[in-house]
């Protein structure tokens, strides 16, 4: 690879002090918390992963490539299914990142499967998914997709309007079945990382408002329809949570809801399903919580306020996807071309962009990112990780030190990038979306092949 010199980017001293926070100290080390747990680097500065150096990696797959340490996902697999143990159900969420082989592997782990759309439930009945361990969620699911996932026999449909409680229902019955389902209900709490808002939550597309009475009148005919078996209330509150207090007060009133509808209808309804969106950590700031501590926390949560209101505790249910997938892959770069820009950083193009990683344009996300292709004792530069398409606001990681002797032909990885990357790429400027390729014990296979200008062609029918 070639390491020629280049003009020095501006170093962290030149920077307006308080503005960015220092650079670590080696950036040769990578945070265990943000890389997936096969995730190596030998002496020379190489790093590895299931045994196998991205060098190697790159010569055989091509950059850019998300490369998935299988081993560590299906850990992660396990810990949430022991954490939440026999009486509850982890619903893996498709939604983070879904193939036939990572329908494989959460079935031989023992997860449920979450979809939310045609595309995703065809993939998992494909890949040998029992329909019975699919829920089916969406806000507008067609009416195709709810006939075929009333006629496989998908375990749960989540109903998220009242025309759907009646569209459901009437194709249950024209299909003389009786099918099992969720109300999604707003409980007017919304979280993101570390803070939520218990306040003016209920303008949003999803899930019917508890506000105004609007679910228990939901429940009133889901209750009344004989093409529908109700067994229980979902809830989501937002994604990328650290603090459990929104999981607290979004409980409650979902147990409230519970406690009305005993009173009303003199049933109690068995299931609850508190959603997913657990944090995992993209930077060394975050902390994740690990699947016990969570599992331990909504039980607790869940049980004090099911007492509090004279009911049995019902079956929980929850759907980890980024919590799981996320931190297992990271996606290798090669870089192009290195722009200082005095006084300000260096801007580091690499081979892929947006059309792989939209969540920094679309979310403002942040990402860490660190030379991995060898070692370096350059002091650090200041950097912004960029892609290569013809969009301004096409940024990989937005701040970021690097060694300051990074040349064109080194390879970029950015770790925690195993959930929604992939899921949520797009051929913008007719990029070609990157493989998928599972490392494990040595070997490495490709999962989600690399597109081609064929592939391309195939679709334009000119």
């Amino acid at each position: 690879m070639s390491r020629s010199a280049h003009p020095a980017g501006p170093r962290h001293a030149d920077l307006h002090e308080g503005h960015y926070a220092a650079p670590p100290s080696d950036l040769n080390v990578l945070d265990e918390k943000v890389w997936a747990r096969t995730v190596t680097r030998s002496e020379d500065g190489v790093v590895a992963v299931g045994g196998i150096e991205v060098t190697r990696l790159a010569e055989e797959f091509g950059t850019p490539a998300f490369f998935l340490d299988e081993s560590d996902f299906r850990a992660r697999c396990r810990a949430w299914a022991d954490a939440f143990g026999k009486d509850a159900d982890v619903f893996y969420a498709g939604k983070a990142f879904l193939s036939r082989a990572v329908v494989k592997w959460i079935h031989e782990e023992g997860l449920n499967l979450d979809v939310c759309s045609g595309g995703e439930l065809t993939t998992a009945l494909d890949a040998g998914m029992p329909a019975e361990r699919i829920a089916f969620h969406g806000n507008n699911k067609s009416t195709a997709e709810i006939e075929r996932a009333v006629r496989v026999g998908v375990g749960r449909i989540v109903l998220d309007s009242f025309q759907e409680i009646v569209r459901v229902a009437h194709i249950a019955q024209s299909q003389g079945k009786r099918q099992r389902v969720q109300i999604r209900v707003t409980v007017g709490v919304e979280a993101h990382t570390h803070e939520f808002i218990a306040t003016a939550h209920e303008d949003q597309k999803f899930g019917i408002a508890l506000a105004g009475g609007e679910a228990a009148e939901a429940v009133r005919r889901a209750l009344s329809l004989d093409g529908l078996e109700l067994i229980g209330i979902h809830s989501h509150i937002g994604s990328q949570i650290f603090d459990m207090a929104g999981f607290e007060v979004s409980a409650r009133r979902v147990v409230q809801l519970l406690a009305d509808v005993r009173d009303e209808h003199g049933i109690e309804l068995p299931e609850i399903d508190l959603g997913g969106g657990l944090g995992i950590a993209y930077t060394s700031e975050d902390d994740p919580r690990e699947p016990h501590d969570i599992a331990k926390a909504l039980h607790d949560i869940v049980t004090r306020e099911c007492e509090s209101a004279g009911l049995t505790t019902p079956r929980i249910s929850v759907e980890p996807g980024r919590a799981i997938v996320g931190p297992t892959a990271f996606t290798l770069y090669e870089v192009g071309t290195i722009k200082p820009l005095e006084g300000l950083r260096t801007y580091v193009s690499v081979d892929g962009g947006m059309s792989d990683n939209i969540r920094t344009a679309l979310y403002d996300a942040e990402y860490s990112v660190s030379l991995v292709s060898r070692t370096s004792e350059a002091e650090p530069m200041l950097a912004r990780v960029v892609g290569k398409h013809c969009e301004s606001g096409d940024i990989v990681v937005k701040d970021a030190f690097l060694p300051a002797d990074l040349a064109p032909g080194d390879l970029l990885a950015v770790p925690a990038t195993g959930a929604y990357c992939r899921s949520m790429a797009s051929n913008y400027n007719h990029a070609l979306r990157p493989p998928v390729v599972a490392v494990k014990d040595g070997g490495a296979r490709v999962i989600v092949r690399r597109e081609t200008e064929e592939d391309l062609l195939r679709l334009d029918v000119g």
